[in-house]
Protein backbone atom coordinates (compact mmCIF):
# COMPACT_ATOMS: atom_id res chain seq x y z
CA UNK A 1 0.00 0.00 0.00
CA UNK A 2 1.34 3.52 -1.02
CA UNK A 3 0.37 6.52 1.36
CA UNK A 4 2.30 10.34 0.30
CA UNK A 5 4.37 8.24 -2.55
CA UNK A 6 5.94 5.76 0.25
CA UNK A 7 5.50 2.29 -0.36
CA UNK A 8 4.41 1.00 3.38
CA UNK A 9 5.27 -2.92 2.16
CA UNK A 10 8.42 -2.51 0.99
CA UNK A 11 9.39 0.02 4.13
CA UNK A 12 8.90 -2.36 6.43
CA UNK A 13 10.36 -5.32 4.52
CA UNK A 14 13.74 -2.75 4.49
CA UNK A 15 13.33 -1.90 8.05
CA UNK A 16 12.99 -5.77 8.98
CA UNK A 17 15.86 -6.71 6.56
CA UNK A 18 18.10 -3.74 9.08
CA UNK A 19 17.21 -5.52 12.24
CA UNK A 20 17.82 -8.89 11.34
CA UNK A 21 21.94 -7.74 10.68
CA UNK A 22 21.92 -5.74 13.30
CA UNK A 23 23.98 -7.49 15.97
CA UNK A 24 24.11 -5.45 19.10
CA UNK A 25 20.30 -4.59 20.02
CA UNK A 26 19.28 -5.95 23.25
CA UNK A 27 16.62 -8.72 22.97
CA UNK A 28 14.04 -6.32 25.08
CA UNK A 29 14.25 -3.50 21.91
CA UNK A 30 14.28 -6.21 19.22
CA UNK A 31 10.70 -7.75 20.69
CA UNK A 32 9.75 -4.24 21.24
CA UNK A 33 10.26 -3.10 17.34
CA UNK A 34 8.58 -6.38 16.14
CA UNK A 35 5.72 -5.50 17.93
CA UNK A 36 5.27 -1.39 16.84
CA UNK A 37 6.44 -3.31 12.84
CA UNK A 38 3.51 -5.07 13.43
CA UNK A 39 1.05 -2.47 14.70
CA UNK A 40 1.71 -0.08 11.79
CA UNK A 41 1.07 -3.06 9.52
CA UNK A 42 -2.21 -3.83 10.99
CA UNK A 43 -2.98 -0.01 11.05
CA UNK A 44 -1.87 0.29 7.04
CA UNK A 45 -3.90 -2.85 6.52
CA UNK A 46 -7.07 -1.46 7.95
CA UNK A 47 -6.65 1.78 5.67
CA UNK A 48 -6.78 -0.56 2.92
CA UNK A 49 -10.26 -1.97 3.33
CA UNK A 50 -13.42 -0.44 2.02
CA UNK A 51 -16.37 -1.56 0.34
CA UNK A 52 -14.63 -3.98 -2.22
CA UNK A 53 -12.35 -6.11 0.44
CA UNK A 54 -14.27 -6.20 3.23
CA UNK A 55 -17.95 -5.91 4.92
CA UNK A 56 -17.69 -2.26 5.05
CA UNK A 57 -20.72 -0.35 3.49
CA UNK A 58 -19.97 1.85 0.48
CA UNK A 59 -20.94 5.14 2.26
CA UNK A 60 -17.87 4.77 4.92
CA UNK A 61 -15.19 4.61 1.47
CA UNK A 62 -13.42 8.37 1.07
CA UNK A 63 -13.04 9.69 -2.45
CA UNK A 64 -14.31 6.33 -3.94
CA UNK A 65 -13.32 6.26 -7.89
CA UNK A 66 -16.19 6.12 -10.40
CA UNK A 67 -15.63 2.24 -11.96
CA UNK A 68 -13.72 2.41 -15.20
CA UNK A 69 -15.97 -0.09 -16.03
CA UNK A 70 -18.80 1.99 -16.52
CA UNK A 71 -19.55 4.31 -19.13
CA UNK A 72 -20.69 7.87 -18.89
CA UNK A 73 -24.18 8.03 -20.65
CA UNK A 74 -24.72 10.09 -23.23
CA UNK A 75 -28.98 9.60 -22.82
CA UNK A 76 -30.78 13.22 -21.79
CA UNK A 77 -32.35 13.08 -18.43
CA UNK A 78 -35.81 12.07 -18.29
CA UNK A 79 -37.91 9.51 -19.74
CA UNK A 80 -36.22 7.12 -22.04
CA UNK A 81 -37.25 5.87 -25.52
CA UNK A 82 -39.05 2.42 -24.75
CA UNK A 83 -38.97 3.00 -21.29
CA UNK A 84 -41.78 1.92 -19.24
CA UNK A 85 -43.07 5.52 -17.45
CA UNK A 86 -45.72 6.28 -15.19
CA UNK A 87 -48.62 8.71 -17.18
CA UNK A 88 -51.73 9.64 -16.14
CA UNK A 89 -55.06 8.18 -17.60
CA UNK A 90 -58.30 10.01 -17.95
CA UNK A 91 -60.85 8.03 -15.63
CA UNK A 92 -64.62 7.40 -16.84
CA UNK A 93 -65.75 8.45 -12.98
CA UNK A 94 -64.40 11.66 -11.25
CA UNK A 95 -65.00 12.44 -8.00
CA UNK A 96 -66.31 15.94 -8.75
CA UNK A 97 -67.15 17.67 -12.17
CA UNK A 98 -66.97 21.04 -13.00
CA UNK A 99 -68.90 22.66 -15.96
CA UNK A 100 -67.11 25.42 -17.93
CA UNK A 101 -70.16 27.22 -19.96
CA UNK A 102 -69.26 29.66 -22.97
CA UNK A 103 -70.13 32.84 -22.61
CA UNK A 104 -72.48 33.86 -24.91
CA UNK A 105 -71.54 37.47 -24.78
CA UNK A 106 -68.30 36.93 -27.14
CA UNK A 107 -69.62 34.82 -29.63
CA UNK A 108 -70.72 36.34 -32.67
CA UNK A 109 -74.55 36.96 -33.93
CA UNK A 110 -75.99 33.76 -34.72
CA UNK A 111 -78.02 30.33 -33.46
CA UNK A 112 -75.77 27.56 -31.40
CA UNK A 113 -76.51 24.57 -30.25
CA UNK A 114 -74.63 22.20 -27.40
CA UNK A 115 -72.84 19.72 -28.93
CA UNK A 116 -70.98 18.17 -26.05
CA UNK A 117 -67.63 18.62 -23.82
CA UNK A 118 -64.23 18.90 -24.36
CA UNK A 119 -62.54 17.01 -21.02
CA UNK A 120 -59.63 17.81 -19.05
CA UNK A 121 -59.01 16.11 -15.77
CA UNK A 122 -56.99 17.69 -12.92
CA UNK A 123 -55.43 14.72 -10.38
CA UNK A 124 -54.86 16.18 -6.94
CA UNK A 125 -55.07 15.45 -3.32
CA UNK A 126 -57.69 16.66 -0.19
CA UNK A 127 -55.93 15.87 3.18
CA UNK A 128 -58.15 16.66 5.88
CA UNK A 129 -59.68 15.41 8.56
CA UNK A 130 -62.94 12.80 8.32
CA UNK A 131 -65.67 13.14 11.81
CA UNK A 132 -68.19 11.00 11.96
CA UNK A 133 -70.94 11.57 14.81
CA UNK A 134 -72.50 8.27 15.62
CA UNK A 135 -76.38 9.24 17.13
CA UNK A 136 -77.52 6.33 18.97
CA UNK A 137 -81.31 6.22 19.36
CA UNK A 138 -82.94 6.70 22.60
CA UNK A 139 -87.05 5.72 23.09
CA UNK A 140 -89.13 5.57 26.19
CA UNK A 141 -91.43 4.01 27.17
CA UNK A 142 -94.92 4.59 29.25
CA UNK A 143 -93.22 3.88 32.55
CA UNK A 144 -90.18 5.44 31.71
CA UNK A 145 -87.92 2.97 30.45
CA UNK A 146 -85.27 3.89 28.45
CA UNK A 147 -84.16 2.09 24.91
CA UNK A 148 -80.54 2.76 22.99
CA UNK A 149 -79.78 2.10 20.23
CA UNK A 150 -76.36 -0.15 20.25
CA UNK A 151 -73.13 1.66 18.72
CA UNK A 152 -70.82 -0.33 16.54
CA UNK A 153 -68.08 -2.24 18.42
CA UNK A 154 -65.81 0.10 17.33
CA UNK A 155 -67.04 2.95 18.64
CA UNK A 156 -66.30 2.73 22.61
CA UNK A 157 -66.20 6.00 23.59
CA UNK A 158 -67.66 9.76 23.36
CA UNK A 159 -63.79 11.03 21.29
CA UNK A 160 -61.76 8.55 19.76
CA UNK A 161 -59.54 7.95 17.18
CA UNK A 162 -60.61 6.20 13.90
CA UNK A 163 -59.11 3.24 12.20
CA UNK A 164 -57.38 5.46 9.24
CA UNK A 165 -55.65 7.86 11.98
CA UNK A 166 -54.02 4.70 13.45
CA UNK A 167 -53.01 2.86 10.02
CA UNK A 168 -51.65 6.32 8.83
CA UNK A 169 -49.68 6.93 12.47
CA UNK A 170 -48.34 3.22 12.30
CA UNK A 171 -47.23 3.55 8.60
CA UNK A 172 -45.29 6.82 9.19
CA UNK A 173 -43.44 5.95 12.12
CA UNK A 174 -42.74 2.06 11.52
CA UNK A 175 -42.44 1.99 7.64
CA UNK A 176 -41.42 5.23 6.99
CA UNK A 177 -39.24 5.65 9.56
CA UNK A 178 -40.89 9.19 10.47
CA UNK A 179 -40.05 9.80 14.36
CA UNK A 180 -42.48 10.31 16.73
CA UNK A 181 -42.77 14.48 17.16
CA UNK A 182 -42.77 14.27 12.98
CA UNK A 183 -45.48 12.34 12.49
CA UNK A 184 -47.43 14.47 15.50
CA UNK A 185 -46.87 17.75 13.26
CA UNK A 186 -47.90 16.14 10.14
CA UNK A 187 -51.30 15.63 11.76
CA UNK A 188 -51.49 18.96 12.81
CA UNK A 189 -50.32 21.00 10.73
CA UNK A 190 -51.88 18.87 7.23
CA UNK A 191 -55.08 17.86 8.94
CA UNK A 192 -55.64 19.81 12.05
CA UNK A 193 -55.92 16.64 14.20
CA UNK A 194 -54.32 17.00 17.63
CA UNK A 195 -52.29 14.08 19.07
CA UNK A 196 -49.94 13.23 21.04
CA UNK A 197 -47.17 10.68 21.10
CA UNK A 198 -48.39 9.08 23.30
CA UNK A 199 -51.03 7.78 21.46
CA UNK A 200 -48.95 7.27 18.24
CA UNK A 201 -47.01 4.93 20.79
CA UNK A 202 -50.20 3.38 21.91
CA UNK A 203 -51.39 3.00 18.23
CA UNK A 204 -47.69 1.24 17.22
CA UNK A 205 -48.67 -1.17 20.32
CA UNK A 206 -52.22 -2.11 19.42
CA UNK A 207 -50.46 -3.00 15.89
CA UNK A 208 -47.78 -5.31 17.54
CA UNK A 209 -50.65 -6.74 19.64
CA UNK A 210 -53.16 -7.32 16.85
CA UNK A 211 -49.77 -9.25 14.57
CA UNK A 212 -49.51 -11.85 17.23
CA UNK A 213 -51.36 -14.65 14.99
CA UNK A 214 -49.31 -13.05 12.15
CA UNK A 215 -46.32 -13.89 13.23
CA UNK A 216 -47.34 -17.67 14.42
CA UNK A 217 -48.34 -17.97 10.71
CA UNK A 218 -45.60 -16.54 9.65
CA UNK A 219 -43.29 -19.26 11.80
CA UNK A 220 -44.96 -21.59 9.92
CA UNK A 221 -44.44 -20.51 6.10
CA UNK A 222 -40.64 -20.41 7.25
CA UNK A 223 -40.46 -23.34 8.73
CA UNK A 224 -42.45 -25.02 5.12
CA UNK A 225 -39.40 -23.02 3.08
CA UNK A 226 -36.98 -24.89 1.06
CA UNK A 227 -34.56 -21.76 1.18
CA UNK A 228 -33.96 -19.08 4.24
CA UNK A 229 -31.33 -16.76 4.37
CA UNK A 230 -30.17 -15.25 7.80
CA UNK A 231 -28.56 -12.30 8.52
CA UNK A 232 -28.00 -10.46 11.95
CA UNK A 233 -27.12 -6.22 12.93
CA UNK A 234 -26.24 -4.51 16.03
CA UNK A 235 -28.29 -2.36 17.28
CA UNK A 236 -28.70 0.53 19.98
CA UNK A 237 -31.32 0.08 22.55
CA UNK A 238 -30.90 2.56 25.70
CA UNK A 239 -27.37 2.70 24.57
CA UNK A 240 -26.55 -0.83 24.63
CA UNK A 241 -25.51 -3.18 21.62
CA UNK A 242 -28.08 -5.67 21.44
CA UNK A 243 -28.81 -8.12 17.81
CA UNK A 244 -31.66 -7.46 15.36
CA UNK A 245 -31.89 -11.09 13.46
CA UNK A 246 -33.59 -11.48 10.60
CA UNK A 247 -34.88 -14.99 8.95
CA UNK A 248 -36.33 -13.95 4.93
CA UNK A 249 -36.73 -15.54 1.85
CA UNK A 250 -38.99 -14.27 -1.47
CA UNK A 251 -41.78 -13.81 -0.24
CA UNK A 252 -41.85 -13.84 4.07
CA UNK A 253 -39.51 -11.95 6.17
CA UNK A 254 -39.19 -12.05 10.44
CA UNK A 255 -37.39 -9.75 12.04
CA UNK A 256 -36.80 -9.94 16.22
CA UNK A 257 -34.47 -8.53 18.28
CA UNK A 258 -32.48 -9.90 21.32
CA UNK A 259 -29.45 -9.34 23.57
CA UNK A 260 -27.12 -11.73 21.97
CA UNK A 261 -26.19 -13.05 18.19
CA UNK A 262 -25.19 -16.59 19.00
CA UNK A 263 -27.47 -19.22 19.50
CA UNK A 264 -29.38 -18.55 21.58
CA UNK A 265 -30.91 -16.05 20.06
CA UNK A 266 -31.11 -17.89 16.97
CA UNK A 267 -33.50 -20.42 18.87
CA UNK A 268 -36.11 -17.65 20.25
CA UNK A 269 -38.92 -18.14 17.54
CA UNK A 270 -38.06 -21.62 17.23
CA UNK A 271 -37.74 -21.54 13.36
CA UNK A 272 -33.64 -22.91 12.94
CA UNK A 273 -33.83 -25.80 15.38
CA UNK A 274 -36.74 -26.90 13.25
CA UNK A 275 -35.72 -25.84 9.64
CA UNK A 276 -34.79 -28.99 7.45
CA UNK A 277 -34.08 -26.54 4.22
CA UNK A 278 -31.52 -24.68 2.69
CA UNK A 279 -29.74 -22.18 4.96
CA UNK A 280 -27.94 -19.04 3.16
CA UNK A 281 -25.46 -17.06 5.44
CA UNK A 282 -22.16 -15.73 6.16
CA UNK A 283 -20.51 -18.24 8.18
CA UNK A 284 -21.24 -16.97 11.06
CA UNK A 285 -20.46 -20.14 13.16
CA UNK A 286 -23.28 -20.81 15.32
CA UNK A 287 -25.31 -21.48 12.31
CA UNK A 288 -23.48 -24.52 12.08
CA UNK A 289 -24.85 -25.87 15.30
CA UNK A 290 -27.90 -26.50 12.95
CA UNK A 291 -27.06 -30.17 11.63
CA UNK A 292 -30.84 -30.79 10.34
CA UNK A 293 -30.63 -28.24 7.25
CA UNK A 294 -28.44 -27.82 4.27
CA UNK A 295 -26.18 -24.45 4.66
CA UNK A 296 -25.04 -21.93 1.72
CA UNK A 297 -22.65 -19.82 2.43
CA UNK A 298 -22.67 -16.21 0.64
CA UNK A 299 -20.18 -15.78 -1.95
CA UNK A 300 -20.23 -12.25 -2.06
CA UNK A 301 -18.34 -12.13 1.25
CA UNK A 302 -15.70 -14.31 -0.63
CA UNK A 303 -15.08 -12.07 -3.14
CA UNK A 304 -14.38 -9.13 -0.83
CA UNK A 305 -12.72 -11.11 1.00
CA UNK A 306 -10.70 -12.28 -1.58
CA UNK A 307 -10.12 -9.23 -3.31
CA UNK A 308 -8.65 -8.41 0.51
CA UNK A 309 -6.21 -11.47 0.50
CA UNK A 310 -4.87 -10.02 -3.07
CA UNK A 311 -4.34 -6.20 -2.71
CA UNK A 312 -3.13 -6.54 1.02
CA UNK A 313 -1.71 -9.79 1.11
CA UNK A 314 -0.51 -10.07 -2.92
CA UNK A 315 -2.52 -13.59 -3.10
CA UNK A 316 -2.44 -14.46 -6.51
CA UNK A 317 -4.69 -17.53 -5.79
CA UNK A 318 -6.91 -15.15 -4.80
CA UNK A 319 -7.66 -12.99 -7.54
CA UNK A 320 -8.02 -16.39 -9.49
CA UNK A 321 -10.55 -17.78 -7.28
CA UNK A 322 -12.77 -14.67 -7.83
CA UNK A 323 -12.53 -15.12 -11.61
CA UNK A 324 -13.31 -18.77 -11.04
CA UNK A 325 -16.20 -18.26 -8.85
CA UNK A 326 -17.67 -15.65 -11.03
CA UNK A 327 -17.14 -18.03 -13.96
CA UNK A 328 -18.92 -20.43 -12.25
CA UNK A 329 -21.94 -17.89 -12.59
CA UNK A 330 -22.05 -17.33 -15.23
CA UNK A 331 -22.27 -20.46 -16.57
CA UNK A 332 -25.04 -21.21 -13.93
CA UNK A 333 -26.57 -18.72 -15.46
CA UNK A 334 -26.70 -19.42 -18.97
CA UNK A 335 -27.95 -23.20 -18.21
CA UNK A 336 -30.85 -21.45 -16.35
CA UNK A 337 -29.91 -21.70 -12.72
CA UNK A 338 -28.11 -24.84 -12.18
CA UNK A 339 -24.98 -27.18 -14.10
CA UNK A 340 -25.49 -30.33 -15.73
CA UNK A 341 -23.52 -32.99 -13.65
CA UNK A 342 -20.72 -33.08 -15.65
CA UNK A 343 -20.29 -29.26 -15.88
CA UNK A 344 -20.53 -29.18 -12.38
CA UNK A 345 -18.04 -31.72 -12.45
CA UNK A 346 -15.33 -29.95 -14.11
CA UNK A 347 -15.91 -26.54 -12.06
CA UNK A 348 -15.42 -28.47 -8.67
CA UNK A 349 -11.99 -30.16 -10.06
CA UNK A 350 -10.95 -26.83 -11.23
CA UNK A 351 -11.63 -25.52 -7.46
CA UNK A 352 -10.08 -27.72 -5.89
CA UNK A 353 -6.92 -28.08 -8.25
CA UNK A 354 -6.54 -24.24 -7.17
CA UNK A 355 -6.87 -23.94 -3.39
CA UNK A 356 -4.29 -27.07 -3.61
CA UNK A 357 -2.10 -24.69 -5.77
CA UNK A 358 -2.26 -22.27 -3.19
CA UNK A 359 -1.25 -24.23 -0.59
CA UNK A 360 2.07 -23.62 -2.10
CA UNK A 361 1.39 -19.78 -1.78
CA UNK A 362 -0.25 -19.20 1.50
CA UNK A 363 0.80 -22.49 3.39
CA UNK A 364 0.03 -22.96 7.09
CA UNK A 365 2.09 -21.23 9.83
CA UNK A 366 5.17 -22.97 10.75
CA UNK A 367 5.21 -24.32 14.45
CA UNK A 368 7.64 -22.24 16.83
CA UNK A 369 10.42 -24.33 18.32
CA UNK A 370 11.43 -24.64 21.83
CA UNK A 371 8.35 -23.94 22.90
CA UNK A 372 5.08 -24.95 24.94
CA UNK A 373 2.55 -23.24 23.42
CA UNK A 374 -0.59 -25.08 23.37
CA UNK A 375 -3.70 -24.91 20.60
CA UNK A 376 -4.49 -24.20 17.15
CA UNK A 377 -1.82 -21.49 15.27
CA UNK A 378 -2.73 -18.37 14.63
CA UNK A 379 -3.52 -17.91 10.99
CA UNK A 380 -3.51 -15.24 8.57
CA UNK A 381 -6.83 -13.52 6.91
CA UNK A 382 -5.75 -14.83 3.91
CA UNK A 383 -4.52 -18.49 5.47
CA UNK A 384 -8.47 -18.41 6.94
CA UNK A 385 -10.19 -17.92 3.82
CA UNK A 386 -8.33 -20.41 2.15
CA UNK A 387 -9.18 -23.10 4.73
CA UNK A 388 -12.60 -22.10 5.03
CA UNK A 389 -12.81 -22.41 0.96
CA UNK A 390 -11.29 -25.82 1.23
CA UNK A 391 -13.57 -27.18 4.10
CA UNK A 392 -16.79 -25.98 3.45
CA UNK A 393 -16.34 -26.46 -0.42
CA UNK A 394 -19.92 -27.92 -1.03
CA UNK A 395 -21.36 -25.01 0.69
CA UNK A 396 -19.47 -22.50 -1.07
CA UNK A 397 -20.23 -24.22 -4.67
CA UNK A 398 -23.99 -25.63 -3.90
CA UNK A 399 -25.46 -22.24 -5.71
CA UNK A 400 -23.79 -24.65 -8.72
CA UNK A 401 -25.84 -27.96 -8.66
CA UNK A 402 -29.26 -26.52 -6.72
CA UNK A 403 -31.68 -24.35 -8.68
CA UNK A 404 -33.41 -22.54 -5.36
CA UNK A 405 -29.69 -21.66 -4.15
CA UNK A 406 -28.40 -18.44 -4.82
CA UNK A 407 -24.69 -17.66 -4.95
CA UNK A 408 -25.02 -14.73 -2.46
CA UNK A 409 -27.20 -13.95 0.56
CA UNK A 410 -28.20 -10.39 -0.72
CA UNK A 411 -31.57 -11.24 -0.10
CA UNK A 412 -30.69 -11.08 4.18
CA UNK A 413 -28.60 -8.57 3.50
CA UNK A 414 -31.47 -6.37 1.84
CA UNK A 415 -34.10 -7.20 4.05
CA UNK A 416 -32.44 -6.00 7.03
CA UNK A 417 -30.83 -3.02 5.48
CA UNK A 418 -33.74 -0.56 6.22
CA UNK A 419 -32.95 -1.51 10.27
CA UNK A 420 -29.57 0.83 9.68
CA UNK A 421 -31.85 3.50 7.93
CA UNK A 422 -33.66 3.59 11.45
CA UNK A 423 -30.55 4.15 12.93
CA UNK A 424 -29.69 6.99 10.94
CA UNK A 425 -32.63 8.38 11.45
CA UNK A 426 -33.36 8.08 15.30
CA UNK A 427 -30.25 6.86 16.62
CA UNK A 428 -31.49 4.39 18.80
CA UNK A 429 -34.36 2.56 20.27
CA UNK A 430 -35.69 4.06 23.90
CA UNK A 431 -36.34 0.26 25.30
CA UNK A 432 -36.39 -3.19 23.64
CA UNK A 433 -40.10 -2.83 23.59
CA UNK A 434 -40.10 0.09 21.03
CA UNK A 435 -37.45 -2.67 19.29
CA UNK A 436 -39.95 -5.65 19.47
CA UNK A 437 -42.94 -3.42 17.81
CA UNK A 438 -40.70 -2.11 15.04
CA UNK A 439 -39.59 -6.15 14.68
CA UNK A 440 -43.37 -7.44 14.52
CA UNK A 441 -44.57 -4.49 12.30
CA UNK A 442 -41.51 -4.49 9.31
CA UNK A 443 -41.72 -8.26 9.33
CA UNK A 444 -45.90 -8.06 8.60
CA UNK A 445 -45.35 -5.00 6.17
CA UNK A 446 -42.21 -6.40 4.56
CA UNK A 447 -44.41 -9.88 4.03
CA UNK A 448 -47.26 -7.79 2.83
CA UNK A 449 -45.13 -5.78 0.35
CA UNK A 450 -43.31 -9.10 -1.29
CA UNK A 451 -46.76 -10.85 -1.38
CA UNK A 452 -47.96 -7.63 -3.61
CA UNK A 453 -49.99 -6.12 -1.10
CA UNK A 454 -49.04 -2.57 -0.27
CA UNK A 455 -47.98 -0.85 2.99
CA UNK A 456 -51.22 1.44 3.31
CA UNK A 457 -53.66 -1.35 2.16
CA UNK A 458 -51.83 -3.58 5.00
CA UNK A 459 -52.48 -1.70 7.66
CA UNK A 460 -56.06 -0.65 6.47
CA UNK A 461 -56.85 -4.90 7.40
CA UNK A 462 -54.87 -4.89 9.86
CA UNK A 463 -57.28 -2.43 12.14
CA UNK A 464 -60.53 -3.21 10.83
CA UNK A 465 -59.55 -7.27 12.35
CA UNK A 466 -58.39 -8.66 9.13
CA UNK A 467 -55.10 -10.29 7.19
CA UNK A 468 -54.28 -10.30 3.85
CA UNK A 469 -55.66 -13.49 2.10
CA UNK A 470 -52.18 -14.35 1.17
CA UNK A 471 -51.17 -15.27 4.53
CA UNK A 472 -53.90 -18.05 5.53
CA UNK A 473 -52.91 -19.74 2.36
Amino acid sequence: MTINDIDVEATIRKVQTLLAQEQNISAALRSTLDVLLLVVQLLVNRLGLNSRNSSKPPSSDRNRPRDKSSKVSTRKAGGQPGGIGTTLQQVEEPDEIEVLTVDRITLPPGQYREIGFERRQVFDIDIRRLITEYRAEILEDGNGQRFIAPFPDHVARAVQYGNGVKAQAVYLSQYQLIPYQRVQEYFQDQMGLPISVGSIYNFNQQAFALLDQFERKLIDRLLASPLLHADETGININGKLHWLHCLSNEHNTLFYAHTHRGTDAMNEKGVLPRFNGVLCHDHWKPYYRYTACQHALCNAHHLRELERAYEQDNQQWAQQMQTLLQTILGAVKAQGGSLPPEQAEHYTQSYRALLKQAENECPPPAKPQNTRQRGRLRRSKSRSLLERLRLYEQDVLRFMTNPIVPFTNNQGENDIRMTKVHQKISGCFRAKEGADIFCRVRSYLSTCRKNNVSASEALALLFAGKLPDFISE
